[in-house]
C-alpha cells in the first residue's frame, strides 16, 4: 500500500477542483500540441518549418518565463492565473478560427504559437507556486505526484485522441476541443480563494530577475545540472520529426494518424512506467553521477529510435520498427524521468527559500526551452540529410556531451547527500518532474 499514491491533498475542495479539471484540460492541451506540428507539415510538407515552431515558442518562453517567475512574487496568483489562463483560451480559438476557414498560413500559425507559449509561460511558475498556499507542506510531495500523474495521463491520450480524430473530423476540431477544455481549468481557479503576495517587493522587473541569474551564478551544482538538461534536450529530442516520419515512413491506411499519435505519446508511457518504478530513486546518494549516466541511457535511447527508423522498409517491417520506435522513445522518458527527478531534487534542495521562485521561473525555461531548440536542430538536421540520421545523430551528441560534461563540472560527479537526506527528499520529489 505504501507504494500507491496518496489522495489526501484531495480532501482539500480547492486542490480537488484543481485537480479534477486538470484531467480534462491537459487532455485538451495535447490535441493542440500534435494539431500544431501536423498542421505546419500538412501545410509545407517541410520539417525545417516544424522544427521552427521551436524557436517561435522559444523566444517568448524565455522572456516571458523569467518575467511570469518575478510576477508571481508580486500579485495575486489566482488572478494571474485567470488573466493567462484565458489568453490561452482566446489563442486556442484563434487556431480553431484559422483551421476552420483553412487559411494555409504557416506563418500566421506560428505566430500564434507564440502568443500561446508566452501566455503558458507566464502561468507556469504560478501555478507552481500556487500548491503550498492551499497545502500543509507535508501534503506537497503528494498533490505534486498527483498532478504530475494527470500531466502524464494527459500525456498519453492525448496524442492518441489526436491520432483518432484528425482522420474523421479533421485538425480544426482539436483546436476547438482544446479551448473548451480550458474552461473546466478557468472554472477552478475562479473558485479559489484571493492569493495575494506575501514579499514586501512589489515590482518585477529586470532587477529581480537579474538577482535571480546572478545568485544562480554562485551555484556550481545547479549551473551544471541545467547545461546537461540543455544538451540532452537540443540533441535528443526529436519530436519535430514526428509528424514527417508518421507520414512518410509510417503511413498505414490512414495517412500516418495513428502512428504520429503512438510516437507523441511514446515518452509520456515510459515516464509513467518510470514512476511506478522510482522507489530506487531514494537510495541514490550520488546523484550528480546518477544523472550523467540516465542521460547516456537517454542518448542511446534516441539513438535506437533513429536506427529503428531507419530500419522501416529495409531489414524490417514498418509495424515491426514502428513497436521498436515506441520503445526506444519510452525507454528514454523513463529514464528522462528519473534524471528530472533527480535534478529538481538537486534544485529544491541547494536553491535558499528566497531565491527558489526566481529559479523556478529559469528551470522552466530549461526544461521547456531546450526541446524547443531541438526542434530548430532536428528540423533542419532532417531537411539536411534525414529524419533518421537527425534522430540517431542527435542521440550519439547527447553521449558526446555527457562525456565533455563529466570533465568540464567535476564537482557535479563529486555531489553526494547523505542517505537520510537522499531518502527524504528524492522519496517526494521523484513524482514532481
Amino acid at each position: 500500500m505504501k507504494l500507491l499514491a496518496d489522495i489526501t491533498p484531495l480532501r482539500n475542495p480547492d486542490y480537488r477542483r484543481l485537480w479534477t479539471t486538470g484531467v480534462v484540460t491537459v487532455i485538451g492541451a495535447q490535441l493542440s500540441v500534435v494539431a500544431v506540428p501536423k498542421q505546419l507539415w500538412d501545410i509545407t510538407h517541410n520539417s525545417s518549418y516544424v522544427g521552427l515552431a521551436g524557436l517561435f515558442g522559444l523566444v517568448p518562453l524565455i522572456v516571458f518565463g523569467l518575467w511570469g517567475g518575478a510576477l508571481a512574487d508580486v500579485m495575486d496568483r489566482r488572478k494571474l492565473l485567470l488573466i493567462t489562463g484565458t489568453g490561452t483560451g482566446l489563442t486556442a480559438l484563434a487556431f480553431w478560427a484559422q483551421a476552420a476557414a483553412n487559411l494555409n498560413n504557416e506563418w500566421l500559425i506560428l505566430i500564434l504559437f507564440a502568443v500561446q507559449q508566452a501566455f503558458f509561460a507566464v502561468n507556469q511558475p504560478a501555478r507552481a507556486a500556487i500548491y503550498p498556499r492551499l497545502l500543509p507542506a507535508e501534503q506537497l510531495p503528494a498533490a505534486n505526484s498527483l498532478s504530475m500523474t494527470v500531466f502524464q495521463f494527459g500525456a498519453i491520450a492525448g496524442p492518441v485522441a489526436a491520432g483518432m480524430l484528425i482522420p474523421v473530423t479533421g485538425l480544426s476540431t482539436l483546436y476547438l476541443l482544446d479551448a473548451v477544455a480550458l474552461l473546466a481549468t478557468l472554472w477552478a481557479t475562479w473558485k479559489l480563494p484571493a492569493i495575494p503576495p506575501t514579499g514586501e517587493s512589489r515590482r518585477a522587473g529586470l532587477r529581480e530577475v537579474f538577482d535571480g541569474f546572478a545568485y544562480l551564478a554562485t551555484q556550481r551544482i545547479l549551473l551544471a545540472s541545467f547545461a546537461v538538461d540543455i544538451v540532452a534536450m537540443v540533441f535528443g529530442m526529436s519530436r519535430a520529426l514526428f509528424p514527417e516520419i508518421a507520414s512518410d515512413t509510417f503511413p498505414g491506411s490512414d495517412g500516418g494518424g495513428t502512428a504520429l499519435g503512438i510516437l507523441f505519446a511514446a515518452m509520456s508511457v515510459g515516464a509513467v512506467l518510470g514512476g511506478i518504478f522510482s522507489g530506487w530513486l531514494t537510495r541514490v546518494r550520488r546523484q550528480g553521477l546518477a544523472v550523467i549516466w540516465l542521460i547516456v541511457l537517454w542518448g542511446l535511447g534516441m539513438v535506437g529510435f533513429g536506427l529503428a527508423v531507419g530500419g522501416a522498409g529495409g531489414p524490417l517491417s514498418a509495424t515491426v520498427a514502428l513497436w521498436i520506435a515506441f520503445t526506444c522513445l519510452a525507454f528514454g522518458g523513463a529514464v528522462d524521468m528519473f534524471s528530472a527527478a533527480l535534478r529538481t531534487t538537486m534544485l529544491q534542495s541547494v536553491a535558499t527559500d528566497e531565491m527558489r521562485g526566481r529559479l523556478q521561473g529559469v528551470f522552466i525555461v530549461v526544461v521547456a526551452g531546450g526541446p524547443r531548440i531541438g526542434d530548430v536542430a532536428h528540423g533542419f538536421a532532417a531537411a539536411a540529410v534525414g529524419t533518421a540520421a537527425a534522430a540517431a545523430g542527435g542521440g550519439l551528441l547527447v553521449v558526446i556531451g555527457m562525456i565533455i560534461s563529466a570533465l568540464v563540472f567535476p564537482a557535479f560527479l563529486r555531489y553526494r547527500v547523505s542517505r537520510a537526506h537522499s531518502e527524504v527528499q528524492i522519496a517526494g520529489h521523484a513524482n514532481n518532474t
